[in-house]
């Protein structure tokens, strides 16, 4: 049986072929990462916002598969409404479903908090109105954003059609001298790879939205796993 250690349930935007491969890159022996996808075809604030609107759907639908957590795997899409709106996603799922939930967003604060970063340099594939709502939301949880960069994107396929390398050069490009760490932001984003590199030569910790979430969930199901690679965020485990 798949997952006799833990079942991982993630809801994410339909439009996202990164995250799936990449939690399961990072899977631990005796866990499994179950899917469902809710309707995202462009990443406009307004799109974004209506995605959660099937979230507790989704979340029923994974609740069939018994899953030990569902995880709202969205960065931009978990916080687009503001301070609050991760928890008010959570709220509605564990009302749902009985089962534990978080969001992206939430494990990023949470994983900010573990590092203790309180100044952070962000690179994003997103545009600038985006970019403003995801940097009000960090400083609404207390961490300065120093720098937020985006490249522009509202559509799955222009993310996807960047080379690899591309999170190790944009990362490098956003950090500043005082940012306590480099953070990749959305959960589309190709960039666990790239991840060692860059702290190695920035000298700080730098983590994705994935590496980030992928952390939460296993300590929200008390699943302990020793990671070499793929940040400091992760060797916390």
């Amino acid at each position: 049986m798949y997952g006799w250690r833990k079942r991982i349930g993630l809801i994410i935007p339909s439009l996202n072929v990164t995250i799936e491969p990449e939690f399961n890159r990072l899977l631990a022996p005796g866990l499994s990462v179950h899917v469902t996808r809710t309707l995202l075809e462009e990443g406009s604030p307004e799109n974004l916002g209506k995605m959660a609107d099937d979230c507790v759907a989704a979340a029923k639908l994974l609740a069939t598969a018994h899953v030990d957590i569902i995880v709202y795997a969205c960065t931009s899409g978990s916080l687009i409404k503001g301070v609050g709106w991760d928890r008010e996603i959570i709220r509605n799922i564990e009302a749902e479903t009985g089962i534990i939930a978080t969001t992206t967003s939430t494990a990023v604060i949470e994983a900010f908090q573990e590092l203790g970063v309180k100044k952070v340099a962000v690179a994003t594939p997103y545009i600038d109105e985006v970019n403003r709502i995801e940097k009000e939301f960090f400083e609404g949880h207390g961490v300065d954003v120093v720098n937020i960069e985006g490249l522009g994107f509202t559509k799955g396929e222009q993310l996807h059609a960047i080379p690899i390398g591309t999170a190790y050069s944009f990362g490098k490009k956003v950090d500043r001298p005082e940012a306590d760490c480099v953070f990749i932001s959305c959960t589309d984003f190709r960039a666990i790879e790239e991840i060692d590199s860059l702290e190695q030569d920035l000298g700080k910790p730098v983590m994705c939205s994935n590496t980030a979430t992928f952390w939460s969930t296993l300590k929200e199901t008390g699943v302990r796993h020793v990671y070499r690679q793929y940040g400091e965020i992760l060797r916390r485990l």
